[in-house]
């Protein structure tokens, strides 16, 4: 892992938002590639999904609507441990979740008019659950459980076809979907995925959605922008990362591993430290070697590790730490510091926080009961992670009777005839005149 010293520096934000360790490169390939993918799904259909499965997947002639049959197959025989790993990781989710659906709310402006603030649950889902390095059940209850709780009637899902699996998406995302219900399921991977839920492809029977989200590497977060405005999609959940900041109580054994957990996912995840202590930068960089040696994922580690994404980074102090880290805005965030809990307070941007050594990011990627589909590549300044929410639509619904539009009936022609829209005041005034 490189060093970035920050050290004996005074930084504006601007010089903080510089000297984050980003892949940019990386992300500006993937966005004009995801959007070509998009493209060609929108124009050709079924017939670019098949070549891109070959091409990428290395997959042909297999079933793109998953039969239902291979749903039942697949719960059937789900390993009874996974299965009841699979349903505490959904019982906990599903509480989480529910606190984030809010209650209608009645504003009462005045006598016989009112505002009543209500959240309405989109139609239609769209959920991506990838299938390339590793396979992720866990993604499949992140994504359909807020969904589910907000109130969503349709849910369609797509995963890459496996080579190794005849072309099937992979079992346990297929026992994971039908432990939860879903039917409507795809083999089909990327950035055309992305496209297909957006778009719909007629002759798979698959109408278009409302909102797509998802976790992917850079091309699918890419996809999703391509998309943005034809249908609504979470935060662009792209390749992980991770931040760490430590000080010196801070268990360096601890901080590699969960550097090392996040590595695995992808060459492109970044993984980050940032400490006011050399003494555990250096033992940091030492426990990271040693175990990035002896994980299996091992040569996919150092890439990530090596790659321009991740660094140590060194600061003066825990208020350049958090300055640091609010402008990086991780998707994850752990605090290794003797006052955590105090601490926290200071560090507002990132996707979610881990408190404490004991908390690890592994812990939400399962079963902690937040959710781990999160905004990378510095979208926590400004966006959230997956939550009922993302398949809500606040709505307003306005009540005035005669009495409380008479009230305001000279303002509101006052106000028409101020900006030169006299029909608006006319179509006032016309309630109250023969």
């Amino acid at each position: 892992m490189r060093t970035i010293d920050l050290r004996g520096r005074e930084l504006s934000p601007a010089d903080m938002l510089a000297a984050v360790p980003r892949a940019t490169q990386a992300r500006a390939e993937a966005l004009d590639t995801a959007a070509r993918l998009v493209d060609d799904v929108q124009d050709r259909g079924e017939d670019a999904l098949r070549e891109q499965a070959e091409r990428f997947d290395r997959v042909t002639g297999h079933a793109v609507r998953v039969p239902e049959a291979h749903l039942a197959e697949a719960l059937s025989n789900l390993a009874p441990t996974v299965r009841a790993s699979l349903e505490e990781a959904i019982r906990r989710v599903r509480l989480a979740s529910a606190a984030q659906v809010p209650a209608p709310q009645v504003t009462r402006i005045g006598e016989g008019a009112t505002i009543t603030q209500r959240w309405q649950p989109v139609a239609r889902v769209g959920v991506y659950i990838p299938g390339g390095k590793a396979v992720y059940p866990s993604s499949v209850v992140m994504n359909v459980v807020p969904a589910q709780v907000a109130g969503v009637q349709q849910i369609a899902l797509a995963s890459p076809p496996q080579a190794d699996q005849d072309g099937r998406v992979h079992p346990t995302i297929l026992a994971a979907a039908a432990l939860l219900g879903v039917s409507e399921v795809y083999a089909m991977g990327g950035a055309g995925a992305i496209g297909a839920l957006a778009h719909g492809v007629a002759s798979l029977g698959l109408d278009p959605v409302d909102v797509v989200s998802g976790p992917g590497n850079n091309y699918v977060a890419s996809a999703k922008r391509a998309v943005a405005g034809v249908v609504g999609t979470d935060s662009e959940a792209g390749a992980t990362e991770i931040l760490v900041v430590a000080d010196a109580d801070a268990d360096p054994r601890l901080i590699a591993a969960d550097l090392v957990s996040q590595a695995e996912h992808d060459e492109q995840a970044s993984a980050v430290l940032v400490t006011d202590d050399l003494e555990i930068a250096e033992q940091v960089r030492a426990e990271v070697e040693q175990q990035a040696a002896r994980t299996r994922h091992s040569e996919r580690v150092r890439a990530a590790l090596s790659g321009p994404q991740s660094a140590i980074v060194l600061v003066d102090d825990r208020a350049t730490a958090a300055a640091f880290s609010n402008a990086y805005a991780p998707e994850h965030l752990e605090l290794h510091l003797a006052d955590a809990e105090e601490a926290a307070a200071a560090f507002t941007s990132a996707g979610a926080v881990f408190v404490g050594d004991q908390t690890p990011v592994s812990l939400g990627d399962y079963m902690a009961g937040s959710n781990h589909v999160l905004p990378t590549g510095g979208q926590a300044r400004y966006a959230p992670g997956l939550g009922a929410y993302t398949f809500l639509r606040p709505q307003q619904v306005v009540s005035y009777d005669r009495s409380a539009l008479a009230a305001v009936r000279e303002g509101v022609v006052a106000l028409a005839e101020t900006e030169v829209l006299p029909a608006h005041g006319e179509a006032i005034e016309a309630r109250f005149t023969a």
